[in-house]
């Protein structure tokens, strides 16, 4: 089972498909994952649930695609 603890801030995000699709800002409320505004193409912060992870390693990997993921997570300012 996966401990959100594993999750750290500057950790890199990758995809099922093995794309890039952000870079840990910090966790949220323990369950979300916020990702980094710098490292996104339109600027904004996006949220991510925890329960998408598969495993923690030097990564944070996915258990959805990149274009699920883009379509599915939350933006916010």
């Amino acid at each position: 089972m996966l401990n959100p603890t594993q999750i750290r801030e500057h950790m890199e995000v990758r995809a099922a498909d093995g794309n890039h699709v952000g870079t840990v800002d910090h966790l949220e409320g323990g369950n979300r994952i916020k990702l980094t505004k710098s490292d996104s193409d339109d600027g904004r912060h996006h949220l991510i649930p925890v329960d998408w992870v598969d495993h923690v390693d030097a990564h944070v990997h996915l258990t959805k695609n990149a274009d699920e993921v883009r379509s599915q997570w939350i933006s916010v300012n």
